[in-house]
């Protein structure tokens, strides 16, 4: 399903992000909320030779995989008037200037709010991708994320962006993966650097 259809006249639209949009929005909206998604785990299983790397090397992004027992946290972007509009032409080309991304409206649940979760639209990389890599141990993505680069700059700042915002917007969530990872990263960056 396009993000127009799903849209087709609406005046408002929440937006949900799990990678760069929770710190690196880059578009207009009217207010933010820290929250979660039910059912879908983030992991870093999705290829990326444009943002993050390149043909020679392909950075590693997250995406989301269906698991009916997870929970992943991000932050919604609510959209008015003509944010809307102008929110999915950029997020088209941010998120799918590779192919291979769907999108998908989901309940977003706000944190500490005890009220019903409010629909959010969500894009996620499939595994029709052809960058799509799947899983691999923490210390090989690990290791792929401490030496890739692209258009928009280094693969480690798109993991250590994030890690930081879980530890500061949801220090009460322990996202196994994500930190597994970065710490794998960093133990490459640190060798690389004592080995200069």
């Amino acid at each position: 399903m396009k993000p127009q259809d799903i849209i087709a006249g609406k005046t408002s639209l929440w937006i949900f992000g799990y990678g760069s949009l929770v710190w690196k929005p880059d578009f207009k909206y009217q207010r933010r909320k820290v929250g979660y998604v039910q059912g879908y785990k983030r992991r870093f299983w999705h290829g990326d030779n444009f943002h993050r790397g390149n043909d020679e090397l392909p950075g590693r992004v997250v995406t989301l995989i269906e698991d009916d027992d997870a929970r992943t946290w991000g932050v919604a972007f609510e959209v008015v008037g003509s944010q809307v509009e102008e929110s999915l032409k950029y997020l088209n080309v941010r998120e799918t200037v590779c192919g291979g991304y769907i999108t998908k409206m989901v309940d977003f649940f706000p944190e500490g709010e005890n009220q019903p979760p409010v629909q959010a639209l969500l894009y996620i990389a499939t595994t029709d991708n052809p960058l799509y890599l799947g899983p691999a141990s923490p210390e090989v993505i690990g290791t792929q994320i401490a030496v890739c680069r692209g258009k928009t700059g280094h693969n480690l700042e798109y993991l250590l962006c994030l890690a930081e915002f879980m530890r500061s917007s949801c220090p009460h969530v322990e996202d196994h993966h994500l930190f597994a990872i970065e710490a794998a990263a960093l133990s490459v960056v640190s060798y690389l650097l004592a080995s200069q």
